[in-house]
């Protein structure tokens, strides 16, 4: 039975009210955003429905999607950090249509004969099939995994991962705060708030009522890569903020959004397993999770900044072809250039990293 947008959002609603029903009525939005995205067969990264890209259909474009300078921004960062551990691999975590993938092996191979394998870690089917069409050439060079292996010698990446990850929303509403979730009510999912003694990190300034996220999923995934990752480093890229900016007075409305049809929307309830939910990276709270699994806090810094620091400019003028508005939307400060930022994390380098030559805000962290 071919699949449509209608049954497989139907059939889960249909699985996300026997979740409510079997938590007494109520779910936590952690809960729900977790089946809306990753429930086998029907979430949004699991349904086999178009999501990224250049496919008709597509919900969202990623930045590698834009330009291949991306890709090669990052290779050179990556063959900096293999070359001064001695190690021959890469890991990429969410692989998405498989495109940074592809970009990174071939810059690699044209650069350097370092690298021997790239592991993909990929929990949607759908996108690994995407993959292993898009990388078939490669032949055994790259292979897939289920998870982090036990131990991971090289260079990790994750591009627009953590934001994916299912938060908790928390609401003060009168001077009280609540955990919001949903209920089902005549059909459709509404919001619907609980007391709890959860907090945010830092205190908000004000008496106004305010909506925000904590990331609990996001640091338990940092402490995993700790555990995993023994010599190398990984580079983080997705949007967000430092703590500070992050839970700022006037950031009142949270920052849980939806992508659709390349349109960003506000209400994740509606249209589940058909729309992509995701909240911006507090990047304090990631880097604090991983120095306390054991982790080196490397660098900090726009993507804008890290591309520039990566010869994104001269790499620009050898491949003329590529439109400058592609370009300047990866790097300009209204663009992605300032709103996505890059994590560096590592164990075991003692390097100053290229990426990070100039504008590092680590110190904002």
């Amino acid at each position: 039975m071919t699949k449509t947008s209608s049954s497989v959002s139907e059939a889960l609603t249909q699985h996300i009210a026997q979740l409510i029903a079997k938590n007494g009525g109520w779910l936590p939005f952690d809960d729900f955003m977790q089946a809306a995205l990753y429930a086998p067969g029907l979430g949004y990264y699991t349904n086999g429905l178009p999501k990224l890209g250049d496919q008709a259909g597509s919900d969202f474009i990623t930045a590698p999607e834009l330009s291949p300078l991306f890709g090669q921004c990052l290779a050179d960062q990556a063959a900096q950090v293999m070359k001064a551990t001695g190690t021959n691999a890469i890991y990429e975590f969410g692989a998405g249509s498989g495109i940074l993938a592809l970009q990174i092996c071939e810059h690699l191979t044209q650069i350097s004969s370092q690298l021997e394998r790239y592991f993909i870690i990929e929990i949607s089917s759908e996108l690994r099939a995407r993959q292993q069409e898009r990388l078939k050439h490669l032949g055994d060079q790259v292979q897939w995994l289920d998870a982090w292996p036990e131990q991971m010698q090289g260079v990790v990446i994750g591009n627009e991962v953590l934001d994916a990850m299912p938060v908790k929303l928390l609401a003060r509403i009168k001077g009280q705060w609540h955990e919001r979730g949903a209920i089902l009510e005549d059909g459709a999912f509404l919001w619907h708030d609980r007391p709890t003694l959860l907090r945010p990190p830092l205190e908000i300034a004000g008496d106004h009522d305010y909506l925000t996220e904590i990331h609990p999923q996001q640091e338990a995934f940092l402490r995993s890569l700790a555990d995993s990752l023994k010599l190398g480093a990984a580079f983080l890229i997705d949007y967000g903020f430092p703590e500070a900016e992050y839970y700022h007075p006037q950031r009142h409305m949270g920052t849980v959004m939806t992508h659709q049809r390349h349109k960003s929307g506000t209400d994740p309830l509606s249209e589940v397993g058909m729309k992509d939910i995701t909240a911006h990276v507090n990047f304090t709270a990631c880097a604090l999770a991983a120095q306390d699994a054991g982790l080196d806090v490397l660098g900090y810094a726009t993507q804008g900044r890290f591309l520039l620091n990566c010869s994104l400019l001269s790499k620009a003028e050898q491949l003329a072809q590529i439109p400058s508005q592609l370009i300047a939307k990866l790097i300009n400060e209204h663009e992605m250039g300032e709103l996505f930022k890059v994590l560096a994390l590592g164990k075991g380098l003692d390097l100053e990293l290229i990426g990070f030559t100039q504008g590092d805000r680590s110190h904002t962290l």
